[in-house]
């Protein structure tokens, strides 16, 4: 059969992309099925084929909202279904504009490059590549863009994480989109089909990606951290009183007391009372730093006069804060509202649960703790490639991401974004103590294994000797290139294979 024969009729397209975005929605955890990213992608790009523009739209439209409708359903668990449907609605626009790129590139490069290398080598490529330019979009835009749900997070807990240390997250998106594209071409090929078969082609290049080893992580040395859970309501839409959370934090921290540790770990605003501000709140900090003997990191709500900010406080007794980091990227339309005077009176009953807006920080992310540089990550951070460069960039021998879950419950929000920092621990070649205020707390080995983890919605600590690490990773050595290379060649490969085919089109006239 014919490749130009393999299009699906839209009423069967249709189905086919969403259940391929079901599927991918899936292989995230919690569910986390990890395999079906195999599966969810080539179903999606094969129901591309042959569309044109407006078909790649709706049916880019469907496999889009299937997946992120499910990926993100935790965002009704506090707010309702209007944020949820309002941001699932967005990206899955952004999904389907990537779509329509894609439907272009099945058309064009068949075309522009017939032979069976072609379609099988450099179709693929370009496909991948496309995929790559749309996560790196929207990972990026608007408003600091949502980096949420690309296909690389899928994969923290399978043999191809590990790659995530050599090609990064970017690098590790392309890859399995270019198994899945390479897979519809084989398919599509009988004879090549036949020929990939024998000589066992397909099941050689998974081998290939799977043999290749983990980077090896030279440690240079541990560091002992105490991080608490404090099982406190403290989210941004809980009614509390105020100091209680910080209570919740000390109550979990004192059975600690007399541990011999370097370090104090709370989660993100587990000091609900800012100490800058408040005696009352220093001298708890004073208190649990002194009884703990080592220094103490907290999150906190902070004001410099102009602005509100999510910090981190590095606390030492008798010292008080020795050095501030100020949440660099604050959630759009959830820490604050950009471009409030256009957009709240567009849904003021929600957005007024919005009262404040905090300000982006300018501080860098490393702490320096006696001698130890420390990558800092308030929760959404952990999903920002800039954010993470940068802390590898300043010195960071281990990353501290504190969070606060509170506001999704018991939801898969939490092992999701566990499992976003578990990948950071492969990229970064970096231990990752991931501390929530209910939950998922764990600490994470560079190697993305699991040292310590805690029962959500149970206060409690975790002691371990964390390992630190001075080693670059190809992928922080290589940066935003593999990023950039994937993007650019998807977007060079569609724009020659067109020009390339309406070359060929006209000369046939």
């Amino acid at each position: 059969m014919a490749p130009s024969r393999t299009r699906l009729p839209l009423w069967l397209a249709a189905p086919v992309a969403a259940l391929g975005g079901l599927l991918n929605a899936l292989a995230f955890p919690g569910t986390g099925w990890w395999p079906l990213i195999f599966v969810g992608t080539p179903l999606i790009l094969f129901s591309l084929i042959g569309r044109r523009v407006w078909g790649a739209l709706g049916v880019g439209l469907l496999a889009g909202f299937s997946f992120w409708g499910t990926h993100i359903l935790w965002l009704t668990i506090y707010l309702g279904p209007v944020p949820w449907l309002a941001l699932a609605g967005l990206e899955a626009i952004f999904f389907a504009l990537g779509c329509v790129l894609i439907a272009f590139a099945w058309r064009f490069t068949d075309r522009a490059f017939p032979g069976a290398w072609g379609r099988l080598a450099l179709t693929p490529v370009i496909i991948a590549g496309l995929w790559t330019l749309r996560e790196y979009l929207t990972s990026n835009w608007p408003y600091g863009g949502f980096s949420w749900g690309r296909l690389a997070f899928s994969q923290s807990e399978s043999p191809f994480g590990q790659l995530a240390a050599w090609v990064g997250v970017s690098g590790l998106s392309f890859l399995i989109a270019w198994v899945s594209a390479l897979v519809i071409q084989v398919t599509r090929e009988p004879a090549s089909r036949r020929r990939m078969l024998r000589s066992s082609a397909p099941i050689g290049l998974i081998a290939l990606m799977l043999s290749i080893p983990a980077f090896p992580i030279v440690e240079s040395g541990t560091m002992r951290v105490a991080a608490v859970q404090g099982n406190a309501d403290a989210g941004l839409f809980a009614e509390y009183t105020p100091g209680q959370i910080l209570d919740d934090h000390v109550a979990a921290t004192e059975p600690l007391y007399g541990e011999d540790v370097d370090l104090v770990v709370w989660p993100e605003n587990a000091s609900d009372i800012n100490p800058l501000a408040n005696s009352r709140s220093a001298a708890t900090l004073d208190q649990v730093t002194a009884r703990m003997g080592a220094p103490l990191i907290t999150g906190t709500i902070t004001s410099d006069g102009s602005g509100i900010y999510n910090s981190l406080l590095l606390w030492k007794n008798g010292e008080g804060a020795v050095d501030q980091y100020d949440k660099i990227h604050p959630v759009p339309f959830a820490e604050y509202i950009p471009d409030r005077d256009f957009w709240y009176p567009l849904a003021p009953d929600l957005f007024s649960l919005i009262p404040r807006d905090y300000a982006i920080g300018t501080r860098d992310n490393v702490f320096d703790i006696n001698g130890v540089a420390a990558g800092l990550a308030i929760c959404f951070d952990i999903v920002d490639d800039n954010l993470i460069r940068q802390m590898i960039a300043g010195g960071a021998n281990v990353i501290l991401a504190p969070t606060n879950n509170a506001d999704f419950g018991r939801t898969d929000e939490s092992v999701q974004q566990l499992a976003i920092a578990r990948l950071r621990a492969i990229e970064t070649g970096r231990s990752v103590v991931n501390t929530s205020t209910v939950g998922t707390s764990a600490i994470i080995a560079p190697d993305g294994s699991t040292i310590d983890q805690l029962p959500t919605f149970t206060p409690g600590a975790m002691i371990q000797e964390v390992p630190l690490s001075t080693t670059k990773t190809p992928a922080m050595i290589a940066g935003q290139t593999i990023e950039f290379a994937a993007s650019g060649l998807g977007l060079a490969g569609l724009i020659l294979a067109a020009l390339s085919t309406r070359r060929k089109r006209d000369r046939d006239r």
